[in-house]
């Protein structure tokens, strides 16, 4: 009797823990095995136009339900020169013609994206999925085409792609929604299942799904234990779990001070969690950073201790001006690409091996880093002027000189490569 019961806990120690991962329905490699050694980007993915077949209007172009002349949400003004399909704007350029933009709804705007990012060896994308667009018809139809677009176009240009579940406007009743909709993507759009040579981005052997928004003292209405909620389906249901997380956290979440919540929670959740992804847009300037690159190195130290991976945001400037025009903190200079520079090398310096580019598309904040139009609309309505002399492309150039360097395929220059930028 004792040599049958110690067969059957035999058994089910080695065999049901195989036959449970066995029942899981990721695939179980991909052709993106690790963070580690790549540039990602940010990827919103959240323009519309009225003419575009999504019904939305003007989502993330326009203030106050307008767009026109003294009323935009964007600070940026696109280069739409290689774009197959444009829409016109009412605003005009200096030479009195029509300004036009893209919509992110267009197969063929997500196509030039990524595109580009092959382009300029940017490694991938997380797409941006936020959770209040999953509960109205026509923002979560948007949210899907962008993603099947996305990872058709990943395919095609050899990109990494994964989703970043975006928590901002969230409610505890809303979980079940995060929930629903990961087993929707992985049984509808087979978005971890495409066999051995899929662009879903793996870590730790599992496929990392992202949660922004975890742990800010900005009085969310979601508590931490829906998100630990969350985090243990990810990682532990039979079927739709064995997944890796990101966890992104406020600037001073080791500490708990200042834009972080000081809860023993918090700490268990980050603890819990493969990669560490804290928020520094809008946190300094240029001058302000040689501080931050201390912090940098203060949480790798922290995630070598606790065996957890770090990757930090560097972000090329930013300004709202347009969106919020009251707001007295609306600007933080490019300087010519001197402060995105400073950050991605200073990154590198502190020892991190991967990095987010916060935003590639993000127009609206002046974060995006794709081609930028050097000639805006003129008008009521003030867009940042792209730096005198310096292409369109520059940011995506440096983006490109970073990850070379990054993978140890070039070595550091002593000073910004903006020659480089103007000769390529």
């Amino acid at each position: 009797m004792k040599l049958s019961f110690n067969l059957f806990y035999i058994i089910y120690i080695f065999f049901i823990p195989l036959f449970s991962q066995a029942q899981t329905k990721h695939h179980k490699t991909s052709a993106f095995k690790s963070y580690k050694g790549l540039i990602m980007t940010g990827y919103q993915g959240w323009f519309n136009t009225p003419q575009d077949g999504a019904g939305r209007g003007w989502v993330h172009y326009s203030r106050q339900g307008k767009f026109e002349q003294g009323f935009s949400s964007v600070d940026m003004w696109p280069d739409v020169s290689e774009y197959e399909v444009i829409y016109r704007t009412p605003f005009l350029k200096q030479d009195g013609n029509n300004a036009y933009v893209f919509s992110s709804y267009d197969s063929s705007s997500v196509k030039l994206h990524f595109k580009w990012m092959r382009e300029y060896d940017i490694d991938g994308a997380f797409v941006q999925r936020f959770v209040t667009n999953l509960k109205g018809e026509k923002s979560l139809n948007q949210k899907n085409t962008v993603l099947k677009n996305a990872l058709h176009a990943a395919k095609n240009n050899d990109r990494a792609i994964s989703v970043m579940y975006d928590f901002s406007g969230m409610q505890d009743s809303d979980a079940e929604f995060v929930i629903e909709d990961w087993k929707f993507l992985v049984d509808s759009m087979k978005i971890t299942n495409r066999g051995p040579q899929q662009s879903y981005l793996y870590h730790n052997q599992k496929p990392l799904v992202a949660l922004w928004g975890v742990g800010f003292n900005d009085k969310r209405k979601y508590s931490l234990k829906v998100v630990n909620k969350i985090v243990d389906f990810l990682q532990n249901d039979p079927q739709y779990g064995n997944c890796s997380i990101l966890i992104g956290v406020p600037t001073f979440w080791r500490e708990q001070k200042g834009d972080a919540v000081k809860d023993t929670l918090f700490t268990k959740i980050c603890k819990k969690a493969d990669i560490i992804h804290p928020w520094f847009v809008g946190r300094f300037d240029e001058q302000g950073y040689p501080r931050f690159q201390q912090l940098i190195k203060k949480d790798l130290e922290w995630c070598r201790i606790n065996k957890i991976d770090y990757v930090p945001v560097v972000f090329p400037g930013f300004s709202w001006h347009n969106m919020h025009p009251s707001s007295k903190s609306n600007h933080i200079s490019r300087n010519r690409g001197s402060f995105y520079w400073k950050q991605l090398m200073g990154a590198i310096d502190a020892g991190a091996n991967m990095i987010y580019v916060a935003m590639f598309d993000e127009i609206d904040e002046a974060t995006a880093i794709f081609k930028i139009d050097q000639d805006p609309p003129v008008g009521k309505s003030v867009f940042v002027n792209f730096e005198e002399g310096l292409p369109s492309d520059y940011y995506l150039f440096l983006t490109k000189e970073a990850s070379a360097i990054l993978k140890k395929k070039k070595e550091k220059p002593k000073e910004l490569p903006i020659k480089q930028a103007l000769m390529h």
